[in-house]
């Protein structure tokens, strides 16, 4: 299996992580009885924790499938490299980095730690684009 599949792979496991926190933060602040619902009813308005998991997972959940083009269309053109395998490690490490950071709500180096994601993502994107 190539790096770049088994960083696909590591970045779905990521995906469940996001969305077990935002749940299990979901369900400390409505309660059992609302998880196991048909979550009809009208909420009110999230904790700052809450929001600021579901908001990550959102984010998450916005530019994984750009990685997953990224990082299986280079194993599929069969252009995979030592680079796309470093910015697919770029990419995940700074996705790992970023949740317990916006779940501190720490603002700046949030941001700059997503662009970084960001940045591995076009290492690993850019053999796909080059002539």
């Amino acid at each position: 299996m190539s790096v770049e599949l088994r960083i696909v792979a590591l970045g779905a496991v990521l995906l469940f992580v996001h969305i077990f926190a935002a749940i299990r933060a979901k369900t400390a602040q409505y309660g059992r009885a609302w998880n196991t619902s048909a979550r009809d009813e009208s909420l009110p308005a999230p904790n700052p924790l809450v929001g600021r998991l579901t908001r990550a997972q959102a984010n998450f959940a916005e530019t994984f499938p750009i990685a997953i083009v990224a990082l299986i269309g280079v194993g599929v053109a069969g252009r995979t490299s030592e680079w796309t395998a470093i910015g697919g490690w770029i990419w995940l490490g700074a996705r790992l980095v970023y949740l317990p950071l916006y779940a501190a709500g720490i603002p700046v180096v949030r941001t700059l730690v997503y662009t970084i994601s960001m940045i591995g993502i076009f290492i690993v994107l850019w053999p796909l684009l080059a002539p």
